[in-house]
């Protein structure tokens, strides 16, 4: 409830104001924040699963993290976050033909230092994408990427290597 409560008062302030006030409250909901994270408004933290920021990262407006209890949620350092990327834990088993999203379960995200982030991206349960990486804007990534890589795409994939 704590953590709902902290997302009501960081959605009515500035989107581009306050961090250190945002990292407070962060905090306060349980959040690993490091220093200098700028976590712009308008976002928001669902669930009460475990989540880290590394220092320095930014994380634009709109940005949605859904945590689980069961899987973590780990960003690096100096990272930049696009406006309306989403990391989404949750998944489920193919199931029956009567219903075809069968058990639901959590898988971890991990994004390594340096990686950056563009708008409207879409990262899935159970990816790690290395240190160095550039995930084009509206891409959906659902496969781990290997360090200093660029993906692009419906679904993710690499383009080239980066230096």
């Amino acid at each position: 409830m704590l953590r709902h409560f902290i997302n009501c008062l960081l959605y009515i302030l500035p989107p581009t104001r306050f961090f250190t006030f945002r990292q407070r409250l962060l905090k306060l909901a349980g959040i690993n924040i490091s220093k200098k994270v700028s976590f712009s408004g308008h976002g928001w933290i669902y669930g009460r699963g475990e989540l880290s920021i590394g220092e320095e990262t930014w994380l634009s407006p709109g940005v949605k993290i859904y945590t689980h209890q069961e899987a973590v949620i780990s960003i690096g350092a100096l990272c930049d976050i696009g406006p309306d990327v989403s990391f989404i834990t949750g998944t489920h088993e193919i199931g029956l033909a009567d219903r075809r999203a069968g058990t639901g379960l959590a898988k971890s995200i991990s994004i390594g230092d340096g990686t950056w982030i563009g708008a409207n991206s879409k990262i899935l349960a159970g990816v790690h994408i290395g240190s160095g990486c550039v995930v084009a804007a509206g891409s959906v990534v659902a496969n781990s990427i290997p360090d200093n890589t660029l993906v692009a795409g419906v679904p993710a994939k690499v383009k080239r290597g980066l230096k």
